[in-house]
């Protein structure tokens, strides 16, 4: 973990409870427009949005989810995908999964597992890289929190996620209702009113589904 990622995700995120998931605590910024603005410049170089400062609707249900459940993840090795502020795979590690893997692509978003991890007294193993053209390793249980906001996401996120349950893991997603979830592919598990920030969301509360990916599934068009 950079000293220098950890110092910006210290200075623009307050430590807090997490809305739906207070069991666990997040660094999350106050201001989600002011921090997105202060970025933004960085964009053209291929900086990613701080996804990592905010508790997204699909990952605090992915997250409450995995709690009250806790023999999903209990004794098995777990991949957090597109990991963001770590809120899915520190819920795993809250319930005694094996081991966590959290993959991000961006550098703050690193940092800031790591350091959400130590202020939940849990081992969360951070790492930077896109994995979505590889497989998911060793990993029992893949989790995966608001991953199909964007169609070039959604259709690379689809193919690792098939991959993954077809090599054996089980495949869980928390969708806030994103227009490019192939619904056709899961089965539902649970439905959450999650409270969101007005400013990203534009609403204070979304309808949240945690979905199990079904590889076997044939898609509705054939």
């Amino acid at each position: 973990m950079s000293d220098l990622h950890a110092t910006f995700v210290r200075l623009h995120a307050r430590l807090a409870p997490v809305a739906f998931v207070p069991e666990v605590r997040l660094h999350q910024a106050d201001e989600p427009i002011g921090l997105w603005e202060l970025t933004e410049g960085e964009f053209r170089s291929a900086q990613p949005p701080p996804f990592w400062a905010f508790a997204w609707a699909g990952g605090q249900a992915l997250a409450r989810y995995v709690i009250d459940h806790p023999t999903v993840v209990a004794d098995r090795r777990v991949l957090d995908l597109a990991a963001g502020s770590g809120l899915v795979g520190i819920a795993a590690a809250r319930c005694g999964a094996t081991s966590v893997r959290a993959v991000e692509v961006d550098e703050r978003a690193v940092a800031a597992v790591a350091l959400n991890a130590g202020a939940n007294e849990v081992r969360v193993d951070a790492e930077l890289g896109d994995v979505l053209d590889t497989d998911a390793a060793d990993a029992e249980v893949v989790l995966a929190g608001d991953v199909f906001y964007s169609e070039a996401m959604a259709n690379r996120m689809l193919r690792f996620l098939l991959r993954a349950a077809r090599g054996g893991a089980r495949v869980l997603v928390g969708d806030p209702g994103r227009a490019f979830l192939p619904r056709d592919r899961f089965r539902e598990l649970a439905s959450y009113q999650v409270p969101v920030p007005p400013a990203l969301e534009s609403v204070r509360v979304k309808r949240t589904t945690v979905w199990e990916l079904n590889p076997a599934r044939p898609r509705a068009d054939g």
